[in-house]
């Protein structure tokens, strides 16, 4: 199994900037593909972004292109999501998952643990 757990949330105002990183333990953590989620209040888990085994191929939905970076760090055993030029709606609890796909993996059911989730909000 891989442990996951998120952290780098918070209350920011719009245009602000944030980094979540998410920790991964357990198994070799280059042998998952990754991804960010995210889940407002009332609707239902979106996908965010999503990354590689080794990092050469990410995935981003629409609203998030130019302004969210996914990375990993192999070597650290860690995820990023870098979120700049925030806004309202990116307010939702952010959720790092891990795969067992292959590839970039951006549907939420091929995705085999999940880590607790880091509050992120964004205020006008």
């Amino acid at each position: 199994q891989v442990q996951l757990v998120e952290s780098g949330g918070g209350l920011v105002q719009a245009g602000d900037s944030l980094r979540l990183s998410c920790a991964a333990s357990g198994r070799t953590f280059s042998n998952y593909a990754m991804g960010w989620f995210r889940q407002a209040p009332g609707k239902e888990r979106e996908f965010v972004a999503a990354i590689s085994r080794r990092g050469s191929s990410t995935n981003y939905v629409d609203s998030v292109k130019g302004r969210f970076t996914i990375s990993r760090d192999n070597a650290k055993n860690t995820l990023y999501l870098q979120m700049n030029s925030l806004k309202p709606e990116d307010t939702a609890v952010y959720y790092c998952a891990a795969s067992n796909g292959v590839g970039v993996v951006t549907r939420k059911g091929e995705y085999d643990y999940w880590g607790q989730g880091t509050q992120v909000t964004v205020s006008s």
